[in-house]
């Protein structure tokens, strides 16, 4: 029996209720009376570079799915009991196989086929877990994409119940793909039915309705700036990189180019250049990870389009560059409603990196680790913003558990943000406010971020001030029921882990060490206490949070007013030699 080395994490995807289980069920079936494939049209080339490393740990059943580690009993995955959902999802879903494939000498291809066997003796007639259409679009690009490597040396009954599956799998798209819910999930069902429409021969009939309803999706998901609703800046990398590869595969099999598809790309890779680091990763926002390593600048260099940022607002995030520097702010409201579950209370969080190095993070989503976690890493307090002690910028409602998913939506929230942006010459700045705490307290945010040219000194100001008459009434009834005086509120800036910090000039600022031995301070005015205290930092993949610090300075608000200042500067860049990079291993920590 397998074991699960760690908590289990939550399923992200609605787990289909039963009428919907029977029509896929009804639909996979029907499907295997489709024509089957006789062979290819066009091979489209592997968009995704897997991981050398990660094909070795597979190769050695060490199975990391979702956060969890199984240790694999026999030579295939498929007589696990998987412990979670989302651990289910990514074996059903074959993005392993990417891994696999990238193993440098080739040994892992038996492997590959022997799972990809063992799934079509189990699954390959329509029945079981992975039938869902997300999953199955999913599935397809992989098994397209890398049907060389699956197919030298296969045996040709292997090969037919394989033609067999990839043809039932493309009539299940075309059945059910308008089941799935909009955003990502609908992008992964179309493209895995183009990919099969443009490869497969007697497919292709597919192509133009697909075409169509992927057209329409992008008008309705993708904004006119190139953003989605959830500002999640990863999964708008995830639906970024699936229409570049419908690009690609339209392109390789000679068929037109979309122009939906083209004007979406056009759209979407100026505000992802806005949204990505000076180190090439994202911006961790919304239940959004840094993304894949190269993942984003791969999916850039692939769209084609010329380098270009967004003019004032990315996707409703701020940024600031410098030098080697790059800070990222969340500067619009939250989305919120029934279906905003994964949103986080933000509101003009920042980031900052420099260079190959994460400085200011936010803890990230905690998705993978549990309800608990999940809620907490959506909280005000796990991000680098200010927060009144109790309360976050935006609330949560209650818990509930629909299909599998246990959801708890954001209800209420900043309605107005406000963003000022100047630039001196020596510096840019920006000046931000919220409401968020003006319901509960009758108190503005007021932020104020200027980064100067080279990028060695990022300055900044936190208040709250009650600005209208009826926000000082307000405030004046919430400070009367105080048992104590004044509001206590907090400036907390999380460090990353792989950064040291320690407090430094008897007590009067922090100096934090990167990795490459570039030294940043952090100093503040003095109008509030300073202290390092202990925090976490969240990724996916991981078994278990990682130990970080964070910096945090707290105050009360006395008056109608309060603010503090503060300021992180470089005075050197790497003195010494950096340490060695972080091996690609299985990541137990």
């Amino acid at each position: 029996m397998s074991e699960a080395l760690s908590p289990a994490p939550l399923s992200l995807r609605e787990r289909p209720g039963r009428l919907v289980r029977f029509a896929n069920r009804w639909a996979s079936w029907r499907a295997g009376f489709a024509p089957t494939p006789k062979g290819f049209t066009s091979q489209p080339e592997p968009r995704l570079i897997g991981s050398d490393a990660r094909g070795r740990q597979l190769m050695a059943g060490n199975l990391l799915f979702a956060g969890v580690l199984v240790q694999m009993p026999k030579d295939v995955p498929w007589a696990i009991d998987p412990p979670t959902d989302a651990f289910e999802d990514e074996l059903h879903g074959f993005e392993w196989l990417d891994h696999l494939a990238a193993v440098s000498d080739g040994s892992a291809r038996p492997m590959a086929q022997d799972w990809l066997a063992g799934w079509l003796s189990r699954y390959g007639s329509g029945k079981g877990p992975g039938w869902v259409p997300d999953l199955v679009g999913r599935r397809q690009i992989r098994w397209i994409s890398h049907a060389l490597f699956l197919m030298s040396g296969q045996d040709p009954s292997e090969t037919r119940a394989f033609y067999a599956a990839l043809g039932r799998q493309a009539d299940f798209l075309a059945r059910r793909w308008r089941s799935t819910s909009h955003g990502l999930p609908r992008f992964e069902a179309l493209t895995g039915l183009i990919y099969s429409a443009c490869s497969l021969i007697g497919v292709a009939h597919h192509l133009k309705p697909a075409l169509k309803a992927l057209a329409q999706e992008c008008a309705r998901e993708i904004d006119a700036s190139g953003g989605i609703v959830t500002r999640n800046p990863e999964e708008l990398l995830h639906v970024f990189t699936l229409l570049t590869w419908t690009a690609a595969v339209l392109a390789e099999s000679g068929k037109s180019p979309d122009p939906a598809v083209n004007t979406a790309i056009m759209r979407m890779a100026p505000t992802l250049r806005s949204l990505r680091h000076a180190d090439g990763g994202l911006a961790r926002f919304h239940g959004g990870g840094r993304g894949q390593a190269g993942r984003l600048d791969h999916a850039l260099a692939q769209s084609g389009v010329r380098p270009a940022t967004v003019t004032g607002l990315a996707m409703g995030y701020a940024r600031l560059s410098g030098g080697r520097v790059s800070v990222v702010v969340d500067s619009a409201p939250p989305m919120i409603g029934p279906q905003a579950y994964n949103t986080h209370a933000s509101t003009l969080a920042f980031e900052l990196t420099s260079g190959r190095y994460p400085v200011v993070v936010n803890c990230g989503s905690g998705a993978g680790f549990g309800a608990d976690w999940r809620r907490a890493g959506r909280a005000t307090p796990s991000h680098s913003t200010l927060s009144i002690e109790g309360y976050s910028s935006a609330r949560l409602g209650p818990r509930s558990a629909y299909h599998g998913v246990v959801k708890q939506a954001l209800l209420e929230g900043p309605e107005t943000i406000e963003v000022q942006e100047s630039d001196s010459g020596a510096a840019r700045a920006i000046a931000f406010s919220h409401d968020g705490y003006r319901r509960t307290h009758g108190l503005i945010h007021l932020r104020s971020l200027s980064l100067e040219n080279d990028g060695r000194l990022l300055r900044g100001e936190d208040g709250l001030a009650a600005i209208t008459a009826e926000d000082r009434d307000t405030l004046d009834r919430v400070m009367a029921r105080l048992p104590i005086e004044g509001i206590p509120y907090s400036v907390r800036f999380h460090l990353h882990p792989d950064v040291e910090a320690e407090i430094d000039m008897g007590g009067a600022a922090v100096s934090i060490t990167l990795r490459s031995g570039e030294v940043w301070v952090f100093r503040h005015g003095g109008e509030a206490t300073l202290a390092l205290d202990k925090s976490v930092y969240l990724e996916s993949g991981r078994l278990k949070p990682r130990a970080t610090k964070q910096i945090v300075l707290s105050c009360r608000v006395t008056d109608y007013g309060s603010a503090v200042s503060w300021s992180f500067a470089k005075p050197t860049d790497a003195p010494r030699a950096p340490k060695g990079p972080a091996q690609d291993v299985l990541r137990l920590e």
